[in-house]
């Protein structure tokens, strides 16, 4: 899907690691939301408070998932799964776009 229709966005960002990551936060008619963001090349270290699934619509990027020790490449198109109450890593070699849902 590369476009939501009939939703609300806050007007304001979500802002981490000094501008490195930005999402705006999409909401849907059922309340259910979802994060549309941006990571800047780096390396950063993301916590979960609920199950999210993590779609990567464009970019690089490997994420080293929760009790994992190999990073997996993922790039534009592919998504992963992280669990609640979770950290994991990832870093980012190209601006990457993502969209994170929230399971749980």
């Amino acid at each position: 899907m590369s476009e939501f229709t009939n939703v609300s966005v806050a007007k304001e960002a979500n802002v981490y690691f000094d501008g490195q990551v930005i999402s705006r936060t999409v909401i849907f008619g059922d309340g259910s939301k979802k994060t549309l963001g941006v990571m800047l090349p780096g390396e950063y270290e993301f916590g979960t408070e609920v199950q999210e699934l993590m779609e990567i619509s464009s970019g690089t990027l490997e994420v080293l998932l929760p009790g994992a020790t190999d990073w997996i490449c993922i790039t534009g198109g592919m998504s992963f799964e992280v669990p609640a109450k979770a950290t994991f890593g990832v870093k980012v070699s190209v601006i990457t776009n993502y969209c994170c849902s929230y399971l749980s």
